[in-house]
């Protein structure tokens, strides 16, 4: 199974790198199913390693000028703050048995797969769906309060889970900024690899970190977003992403039917 999962590491960097993003929806059920983590260290991880290969793709993309630092620090300053608060305060802070409704209490580690899955679904939703991102270019000025409550917002769910959320940023840049597709994938990117490593650090002192694990599968994803970004000239990301997205939302449809009913 370590074997699969090692991988498993490759692809998700892979992925990464011909397509801007939805790799890294992969690393907690790879952590969690073929490593054998709890899904709170799993989410840690998640983190470190998204973060890490995030910052590789975002140098490719500063090297072309397709980012935009302003919408960055808009969107992404508190994507970090929130990411930060979450993995130091509330997931800790979170009893083990959370009461669903009133009607029965559901086990904290089954409590974030399920958010993990339905995560899964609606990112498997966005990349299956042909669709075209409106633009506010139209003469309107972003409103600087609501990029920044996405941002927060954003921050809380990969907090919570340890996906980047590049399926939720791209769009939220390209609508609430105004920027164009490549620079909103490129700057996505930078949010997610600085957010990433500091929604890490904030599980210091709360989880147990094998840092020598971290580095063999941070490497091996490495090596997977480099054979991306240079094979992207020669396979379509566009054409790609509705295969992945229908493979993710099996997976997704799996998990939550694992953790629901099988479990």
């Amino acid at each position: 199974m370590e074997f699969a999962g090692y991988f498993a590491a490759i692809l998700i960097g892979l992925v990464l790198g011909i397509m801007g993003g939805g790799g890294s929806i992969l690393a907690v059920p790879v952590l969690v199913y073929l490593f054998g983590f709890q899904p709170v260290i799993s989410t840690s991880y998640s983190l470190f390693i998204v973060g890490f290969t995030a910052f590789i793709g975002a140098w490719n993309y500063y090297r072309n000028k397709e980012i935009d630092f302003k919408a960055a620090l808009y969107f992404g300053f508190p994507s970090m703050v929130s990411v930060f608060f979450t993995r130091k305060i509330i997931l800790p802070s979170l009893p083990e048995f959370i009461p669903f409704f009133g009607m029965f209490e559901i086990n904290k580690q089954t409590a974030i797969m399920v958010l993990f899955s339905i995560l899964m679904v609606i990112s498997a939703v966005s990349m299956i769906r042909k669709k075209k991102y409106f633009s506010s270019e139209n003469g309107e000025k972003p409103d600087p309060l609501i990029i920044i409550l996405a941002g927060a917002g954003e921050g809380l769910l990969t907090g919570l889970v340890g996906a980047g959320g590049g399926f939720l940023i791209i769009p939220a840049l390209v609508v609430l900024t105004g920027i164009d597709m490549k620079k909103a994938v490129g700057t996505s990117l930078l949010i997610i690899a600085v957010k990433s490593v500091i929604g890490f650090s904030g599980d210091f002192g709360h989880i147990v970190i094998d840092p020598l694990f971290l580095a063999v599968f941070s490497a091996l994803t490495a090596v997977g977003i480099i054979i991306g970004i240079y094979s992207a000239s020669k396979i379509s990301g566009e054409k790609l992403k509705p295969a992945f997205g229908w493979f993710v939302l099996v997976m997704g449809a799996f998990i939550l039917i694992k953790e629901i009913i099988i479990k």
